[in-house]
């Protein structure tokens, strides 16, 4: 039995593929490709979306603390959440990069909705040093 999984253009698209059409990311890498989407943009940032976008680079002058990085969490939770609706997400941690204090590491693990399959996408964010 083959599983459905909805095929969803992500931005930005790529090249042009052999055919002569617009090549863009499938699957696994779409939702990769979206999810930095998501957390990459700002709230108000898209002009018929005003409320899509979790607005990370909002935290770049935040102190790298305890208390940024759960509001951190909480803001890559949620917004995952609200917008990608092709995955679950399990776990949000985000730590401080002990060779480089301004910044944070994000690890986001995530189940894929349609398949079940677990994944896991990482970023890092600078922030402002410990004072």
């Amino acid at each position: 039995m083959t599983t459905y999984v909805p095929q969803v253009i992500s931005w930005p698209l790529g090249s042009i593929d052999e055919s002569g059409g617009l090549s863009y990311a499938r699957d696994d890498d779409s939702v990769r490709e979206v999810m930095r989407n998501i957390l990459l943009t700002r709230p108000g940032e898209r002009l018929m979306r005003a409320e899509f976008g979790a607005g990370l680079l909002a935290f770049v002058h935040e102190p790298n603390n305890e208390t940024t990085r759960h509001l951190i969490a909480d803001v890559v939770r949620k917004s995952i959440e609200q917008w990608e609706l092709r995955v679950q997400v399990e776990e949000v941690e985000v730590l401080p990069d002990p060779e480089n204090l301004a910044e944070v590491r994000i690890t986001i693990r995530y189940r894929m909705r349609f398949t079940g399959t677990p994944r896991e996408l990482g970023l890092s964010v600078t922030l402002e040093r410990l004072t």
